[in-house]
């Protein structure tokens, strides 16, 4: 007996070993009209192992599509659709640039957290600057947190500010940031009540 794991790996496994079976027995056929029966054949059976797809507008087309896919390309038909090309059936998605213009310090701060001190030191109303500083520090610490999973010194956050800002922004040693909890799910909690003895 032959099983599924010897034997030769399934294009598309979707439509089971049956139909792929039926294409190869449809590529040994030698008369052309007799091998277009058998592909239009094949078709009406892989759309019913879908039916939820039958009012799909291009079910059909996507299904000639997969019996040419099936085929390895090779079934010489007249198909009643022009089907996907081999070369471009794995389209890789064009690559996506990374910004090296900045680099991040701190990858826990992020990005967002640098744009944000660039655009406080660029600020000329004082309380509206003072505001926003406060405002990044506190985000810096809830970041913190929420990446190292544990406490932090206020002070270790404004240290970190000036840094990043090289020295131009700088929040009194005084200064009290707002105090965040690390709200991730803890795991073996047991939060179930015991049920009470009738």
């Amino acid at each position: 007996m032959d099983y599924n794991t010897q034997m030769k790996a399934l294009i598309l496994p979707e439509y089971g070993r049956n139909i792929q079976n039926m294409v190869n027995h449809c590529l040994t056929i030698e008369d052309r009209e007799e091998r277009m029966l058998c592909a239009q054949t094949i078709i009406k059976t892989m759309g019913n192992k879908f039916p939820q797809f039958r009012d799909e507008e291009n079910l059909k087309h996507i299904l000639w599509d997969h019996l040419a896919i099936m085929s390895d390309f090779k079934l010489d038909i007249d198909y009643p659709f022009e089907v996907i090309k081999k070369e471009n059936l794995v389209n890789h998605p064009d690559k996506v640039p990374y910004s090296s213009s900045k680099k991040i310090q701190y990858m826990h701060y992020g990005k967002t957290t640098m744009d944000m001190i660039a655009k406080a030191i660029e600020m000329e109303d004082k309380d509206m600057r003072r505001d926003l500083e406060l405002r990044i520090a506190n985000y810096m610490k809830k970041c913190y947190i929420l990446f190292n999973k544990g406490g932090i010194e206020d002070q270790k956050i404004l240290d970190d500010l000036k840094h990043l800002s090289k020295g131009q922004i700088i929040l009194a040693p005084d200064t009290r940031l707002e105090e965040f909890k690390d709200n991730s799910p803890k795991q073996n909690q047991t939060s179930k009540k015991k049920k009470k003895n009738r």
